[in-house]
Formats: C-alpha cells, sequence, structure tokens
C-alpha cells in the first residue's frame, strides 16, 4: 500500500489487527479439530463411555462417526500433525 493508503487507513489498524489474531486462533482451533492424535484419543474415551454404560449403542455409532469423518479430513486433509500438537 501506499503511504496515503496507509495513513487513511490508520484509524482501522486496531480492527485489522484484532482482525488477524481472530484469523490466527481459528486456524490453530481447525488444526487442533482435525488433529488426527487428539480425534482417536476421542475415540479411545468414547470407548470408555460405552463400556461403563454411559452412553448406549445408538449414541456410540453417531459420536464415531462424527469422530471418524474428522479423522479421514485430518488425515487427507493434511491440516494436523498427527503427534498430538497442532502447527
Amino acid at each position: 500500500m501506499g503511504l496515503v493508503s496507509e495513513v487513511l487507513l490508520l484509524p482501522f489498524a486496531p480492527v485489522r489487527g484484532s482482525a488477524w489474531v481472530i484469523g490466527q486462533v481459528l486456524d490453530e482451533a481447525e488444526r487442533i479439530y482435525y488433529d488426527p492424535a487428539t480425534v482417536r484419543s476421542e475415540l479411545a474415551r468414547l470407548e470408555e463411555l460405552l463400556e461403563t454404560g454411559e452412553i448406549d449403542e445408538e449414541e456410540f455409532g453417531r459420536r464415531e462417526d462424527e469422530l471418524l469423518d474428522r479423522l479421514e479430513t485430518g488425515l487427507h486433509g493434511g491440516v494436523g500433525t498427527g503427534d498430538g500438537t497442532a502447527r
């Protein structure tokens, strides 16, 4: 941008900065959400809930399908690192 544009847009700098920070937070949250290691741990926890009787087969199946969809997205979309950390 030119100098004139920068001067004219200066009052909006906090808004632009906030939008950038929000975008970074959303990107990181998405990486963690689709991280294969995170999804696998959630699948293990879901199985524990089924074994202890806290959820029934129907609830287990529904939630398992959602987690498997997330796992597939994470593995094929490349958003997670697979080691429990997000980058």
